[in-house]
């Protein structure tokens, strides 16, 4: 199992943790993660662009000239891609570009890309991220104890205080990762986890990773 060291919120470091390899330290699976990217990213797009074909395009019913003796290239249309005012060649139309991916490959992405930041020493482990009031300040400094600048922090709760004191300072985001009666919660994804630089993550927050993922 891998060994990390624990911090506190002044950057100290108060202890170590052992990380589940179920979880922490699986085979990486370069094909998954690209694909869970791939598929975020794709399914973020709208899809409404959109443009005319020659058989879209108004006019260009009557052939410009005549075939031959002119001594121009023969044109059938003033409408055809290569004059202007025509109309586009394989023109974008409106579609959908989302694609879905099994559960299990899902579930094997999300633990490739954390095993792949223990393995480059980018996830470190908070011993609690407890902030009595919302305070920008605070947690700005609470970063810089860390010495990170951009970052994805997940707690395993849904603290406002946190949420709202992290959302104004730019290259920081929170997930959540927690269980309740209702089921599970969690808003990590890969493509977070790998365009942030660094993961910070709460002791408690590690064990409900452990115990939704493993």
């Amino acid at each position: 199992m891998a060994n990390v060291a624990v911090y506190n919120m002044e950057g100290n470091e108060v202890g170590s943790l052992e990380l589940n390899d179920a979880v922490f330290g699986v085979e990486v699976n370069e094909h998954l993660v690209h694909m869970a990217v791939v598929q975020q990213l794709a399914n973020k797009r709208q899809g409404t662009q959109s443009a005319k074909n020659r058989s879209e395009v108004r006019g260009g019913g009557k052939k410009p000239w005549r075939q031959k003796g002119t001594g121009h290239a023969r044109q059938g249309s003033i409408r055809a891609p290569q004059w202007k005012g025509g109309g586009v060649v394989f023109a974008p139309k409106p579609r959908d570009y989302s694609f879905k991916m099994n559960r299990k490959e899902k579930r094997a992405a999300l633990k490739s890309a954390l095993t792949s930041r223990v393995n480059d020493n980018k996830l470190i482990v908070l011993e609690s991220l407890d902030l009595g009031e919302i305070k920008t300040k605070r947690f700005a400094e609470v970063m810089n104890n860390l010495k990170v600048k951009k970052a994805l922090v997940v707690i395993n709760e849904n603290n406002k205080n946190v949420v709202l004191s992290a959302r104004n300072i730019p290259g920081v985001k929170v997930a959540l990762c927690y269980t309740e009666e209702n089921g599970v919660t969690s808003t990590m994804n890969v493509y977070d986890i790998l365009k942030y630089d660094t993961v910070v993550v709460t002791k408690s927050a590690v064990a409900a990773i452990e115990e939704v993922y493993a």
